[in-house]
């Protein structure tokens, strides 16, 4: 069909835009500066705990599916760490295009202690009640004894996990990445050697398994934890100081900051626990289905990497700008991080569709395993560019713009009041196989699209916390 006279101007207007969105070099460069060792990092990341999974997938699916379970007390975890220690970030990104380095410090005391807290309650149950927990998510007995050996021993690296998360999220803030990236990826990578060492019990040491991967886990987080307070102090950074000077902060500023952060992370808690509900109906429904889902979830964080990072640039970015005081040149930000997302999202899509038959024979799956992995990837590849775009306008706009209640309230309504119950409806109701159950879910990325963009148009996210 013909594009009417209006349709060709409108698209002219976007391609005039888009040129001149490639042409601001400036604008460029500080994305990409900000963005390209963020996106490194999760790459490094998501690829070796692909090779983890496929290490420990020549165990079995019972031992694919007991790692994947046991990661989701991980993945709770550190959407809870990211939820509290973001929260604060909002502060440090505007304190930073103010430089006032003294608030900065403030607050990243109160992340330090915060996310603490939030650790130590993880530890205890992954020490002590880790039958309990795996209980929720399966019925199968092998699948909660293999996990259980590797809770136990990965929950004594909840605590550093804490810590080093605050030092990340708050050297983002200041710009400061390089040498996290640099850490993560040296931690990254003695995890996965170290691991590869004690699954298959190599150079004459005994063959672990699963427990083996949960050795090499927690030592690999240990050493990024010390691998960044090394950095952070060698190289001068704003963090660099007396660590007493961290706690040198009065109640009533810690509770403005709380006011903003507790939010974000009640955000984080409802959603990760949604995300646990959707993996326990998962797990429901068969051991192989599960285990597909694990092997899929590799994919999606590897999908994930290049939007992580335009995602939290954008989040950098617009705090800096909001800081100081440039509500215009954030909102800008946001909508030029938005439709770069969606347009790489695409090509990432197609991407996917292209492994879907390639990356199911990295593994020992059963056909059944090998057709819901299948399945899977191309559901996710459908998706994807509606996930990137709540992605950027949750991350880039909404939380970097201190609309953390805002944002709470709608997260908390498309899991729970449309995300839940159609995954249980699809799985128990219908008997929908994994895969349609895995699309029913994106009903609420549908419904979270509508909501967030009329959001950002309404300008009202943008809120000045440090300027008072």
């Amino acid at each position: 069909m013909f594009l009417s006279i209006a349709d060709e101007v409108h698209c002219s207007h976007w391609i005039k835009y888009m040129f001149k969105f490639f042409r601001d070099r400036a604008f460029i460069r500080e994305l990409l500066t900000i963005a390209l060792p963020i996106s490194l990092q999760q790459l490094i990341n998501a690829s070796l705990n692909m090779l983890d999974v496929i290490m420990v997938g020549q165990l079995g699916e019972a031992s694919i599916a007991a790692l994947g379970l046991s990661n989701q007390v991980f993945f709770v975890l550190i959407l809870l760490l990211f939820g509290i220690t973001s929260g604060m970030a909002i502060f440090t990104a505007q304190f930073w295009g103010k430089r006032e380095t003294d608030s900065i410090q403030k607050v990243f005391g109160m992340s330090l202690l915060s996310s603490s807290v939030i650790a130590a309650v993880f530890t205890c149950a992954a020490l002590f009640f880790p039958h309990k927990v795996l209980s929720l998510f399966t019925n199968d007995q092998e699948v909660i004894r293999i996990g259980v050996s590797y809770l136990q021993i990965v929950g004594f690296s909840y605590i550093p996990i804490a810590i080093a998360t605050s030092y990340i999220t708050i050297l983002r803030s200041v710009q400061v990445i390089k040498m996290t990236v640099i850490a993560t990826a040296c931690a990254l990578a003695f995890k996965t050697c170290f691991g590869w060492i004690l699954i298959f019990g190599h150079f004459g040491l005994p063959a672990l398994g699963v427990r083996g991967a949960a050795i090499a886990t927690a030592s690999g987080w240990t050493l990024e934890l010390i691998l960044i307070l090394g950095f952070v102090y060698a190289q001068k950074t704003p963090l660099s100081v007396n660590p007493l000077n961290f706690f040198k902060f009065d109640p009533a500023f810690f509770l403005r900051v709380l006011k903003t952060a507790l939010p974000a992370l009640a955000n984080e808690l409802f959603w990760s626990v949604g995300i646990a509900t959707y993996n326990g109906i998962y797990a429901h429904i068969s051991t192989d289905a599960i285990a597909a889902i694990g092997v899929n979830a590799t994919m999606e964080e590897l999908g994930f990497v290049v939007f992580m990072g335009l995602g939290n640039a954008c989040a950098v970015m617009v705090g800096n700008r909001i800081g100081a005081g440039d509500k215009a040149g954030a909102y800008e930000t946001v909508r030029r991080v938005i439709i770069a997302s969606v347009l790489f999202a695409w090509l990432v899509g197609l991407i996917i569709v292209s492994l879907r038959r390639v990356i199911p024979s990295l593994y020992d799956l059963t056909p059944a395993g090998v057709h819901n992995v299948q399945m899977l990837m191309l559901m996710m590849a459908c998706v994807l560019w509606i996930r990137i775009f709540n992605f950027a306008t949750f991350i880039g706009a909404l939380r970097a713009g201190g609309d953390t209640r805002f944002a709470l309230i709608m997260e908390i309504c498309s899991i729970w009041l449309i995300g839940v119950p159609v995954a249980y409806t699809s799985a128990f109701v219908f008997n929908f196989p994994v895969y349609y159950v895995y699309l029913s879910v994106a009903l609420e990325e549908v419904a979270k699209a509508f909501v967030s963009f009329w959001r950002f148009r309404s300008k009202k996210w943008m809120h000045d916390l440090v300027n008072l």
